[in-house]
């Protein structure tokens, strides 16, 4: 068979796929209030929108440098990196902070996809502005 018949045929099926996996499909977006909720839930023990407490403050968060709240102690390894904080770093961050950025502080991480896609849809909204 010849990879135009292949992607003929299979195409379709495996776009579907990915389509009813809500993940792998690019610009899959969140929920922003249910992202608030999970920022409740899961991320205000150390971190506030406004305030720099056990974490940085998370206002316009995006576009912004990765360890560049000032008046915040981050790891060497969060300031000599060169990440700026968009969806997708933000979604690697959260999936395994280490990962992304050996050295980091941070060790909550959040594995579940929908539970991210909010979060970022949250931290993207003009609600943490």
């Amino acid at each position: 068979m010849h990879l135009r018949q292949w992607l003929t045929l299979c195409f379709p099926a495996l776009f579907l796929m990915l389509l009813a996996s809500g993940t792998a499909v690019a610009g899959n977006i969140g929920d922003p209030a249910k992202g608030k909720e999970t920022y409740a839930q899961r991320c205000a023990t150390c971190h506030s929108i406004d305030y720099n407490g056990a974490g940085p403050a998370h206002r316009a968060l995006l576009g912004r440098k990765a360890g560049g709240v000032a008046n915040y102690a981050y790891s060497a390894a969060l300031k000599a990196s060169s990440v700026i904080w968009s969806a997708q770093t933000l979604d690697r961050w959260l999936t395994d902070p280490e990962k992304f950025i050996p050295g980091q502080k941070m060790w909550v991480s959040v594995p579940d996809a929908v539970e991210r896609q909010n979060l970022i849809a949250y931290l993207q909204s003009d609600i943490s502005r």
